[in-house]
């Protein structure tokens, strides 16, 4: 069996790859855990050269990199650029912080020198998603590789030159042999992989439905998991809002990546004595989006990544619109020719209950709902099983404090849109999932935070522990 890239925008056969069989996934499982048996005893400074130098492997072939996502999900190639500094710039970050995150803690007390220390788990397995095929790899790999573990790949099978390409990017950098790997298998093999005691903890960035099955696959395993998820992240309009500068952000918000991020606002929940005003900025801006081929530099929005997504988003547009209070204003409907195509589509007047409030829309679809007051607001906000993000926009910067506490999600974002940052700690709540990426937090999601206690030694001094912060 065999594993087909197709172009989004053309519905061309890119490639075609051969599954692996059992046979090379042992051997690559073996090679994995002995090459993070000797990785681990590596000093942190030395593994944190590495990530230098796969920035720099990234930054030399981003043009052929970026061409890749294009070509295989559909990214608009500006895009596919950005995407590939951001993974360069998160390397460079986890290089500089990594030795201070994972420094000894020191705890002093009477009769000993204790301290918590941070050590590798072991061989991670990272099963990522198709939308940002490199960045979703590299954020999670910087703080794994830096901690000394080992990424083990399963990458979506609708983007297997991303896949492939990432593991020859870590091996090009110098790393050991084994210690990045990609597998190209089928969904259904996962549930054996997970149960390797080779495998010592899974991340998964995928949709809701995935993480409960790779969950619960998981915890009979007893292994960690870090869980990234669906979202149906509100971005809230206040009165008050710089209503010009929250229109031209919102479309940004909504339309990057064509919709298809789990991180995208999706509902845009505006306060009723600013919406038509609002409305209005949104649709000029959404309405000069040019849809085109994603390797045009001007084309801002390009295919969706697989038909079926197209066909699911449109279901979702056509059970919405069937309800007589809701006004399509935009699109809604398929681009007729080749490429799997979705226009830029807006919808005023959506409630709870529609299809575009309750479910995640993962395309270019803005769901526009009227609010009567901010508690209204913030009711509707958190009206979903979903708990990624927000967005709040408001001059009154009291009232965005304590907005910011009352929404559920795992990031609030005061007059600006939701994005993830090396230097944050980026997750959910809820059906959004549970863990931490990013950040010292997301660097920690994958060590034994160990405790050591150490007694006096014979002379009765107590022995020192080695590490730069010092507790009470």
């Amino acid at each position: 069996m065999s594993i087909t890239s197709v172009n989004p925008a053309t519905e061309e056969t890119v490639a075609t790859f051969d599954f692996h069989t059992a046979d090379d996934v042992e051997h690559k499982l073996t090679a994995a855990a002995s090459a993070q048996r000797a990785w681990r005893r590596v000093p942190v400074e030395e593994r944190t050269a590495l990530l230098t130098r796969i920035a720099g492997v990234l930054r030399e072939g981003a043009e052929d990199y970026a061409r890749i996502i294009t070509r295989e999900m559909g990214k608009p190639i500006a895009e596919a650029r950005a995407e590939i500094e951001k993974c360069a710039v998160t390397l460079d970050y986890y290089a500089e912080m990594a030795p201070k995150f994972l420094a000894n803690e020191r705890i002093a007390s009477n009769a000993s020198e204790s301290a918590v220390v941070f050590d590798p788990l072991g061989v991670v397995l990272a099963i990522m998603p198709w939308n940002y095929p490199f960045w979703q790899f590299f954020r999670f790999a910087a703080p794994a590789l830096a901690a000394g573990n080992a990424p083990f790949l399963k990458h979506a099978n609708n983007v297997p030159e991303a896949a492939i390409a990432v593991e020859e990017i870590v091996r090009k950098a110098g790393a050991p042999e084994g210690l990045c790997t990609t597998v190209l298998i089928e969904a259904d093999r996962v549930a054996a992989l997970i149960d390797d005691d080779r495998i010592a903890a899974v991340t998964l960035t995928g949709s809701t439905q995935v993480g409960r099955i790779v969950a619960a696959q998981a915890g009979r395993a007893l292994k960690k998991q870090v869980l990234e998820l669906g979202g149906s992240d509100p971005f809230l309009v206040l009165e008050g809002a710089d209503i010009a500068e929250a229109a031209k952000v919102a479309v940004k918000a909504r339309f990057t990546n064509v919709g298809q991020s789990c991180v995208n606002a999706k509902r845009f929940i505006v306060q009723e004595s600013v919406a038509e005003e609002f409305v209005a900025a949104f649709i000029e801006h959404a309405a000069a989006l040019k849809v085109g081929d994603p390797l045009d530099e001007d084309t801002q929005i390009g295919p969706m990544a697989r038909g079926n997504l197209r066909d699911e988003l449109h279901q979702q547009v056509l059970r919405t619109l069937k309800n007589e209070h809701t006004e399509l204003k935009l699109g809604g409907a398929p681009v007729d020719g080749p490429g799997f195509y979705y226009p830029p589509t807006v919808i005023d007047h959506v409630q709870p209950g529609d299809a575009a409030f309750d479910e995640e829309t993962f395309g270019p679809v803005a769901a526009i709902i009227r609010a009567r007051d901010v508690d209204h607001a913030v009711e509707l906000a958190n009206d979903t099983e979903f708990g990624l993000g927000a967005a709040v926009w408001t001059q009154d910067l009291e009232l965005a404090h304590r907005i910011v506490r009352e929404i559920d999600a795992g990031a609030v974002f005061v007059n600006g849109m939701v994005a993830s940052d090396p230097r944050l700690p980026f997750g959910g709540i809820k059906a959004s999932g549970y863990g931490r990426e990013l950040g010292d937090f997301g660097l920690r999601e994958f060590v034994n935070i160990k405790t050591m206690w150490v007694g006096p030694a014979r002379d009765g001094a107590a022995a020192p522990v080695a590490g730069e912060k010092v507790g009470e």
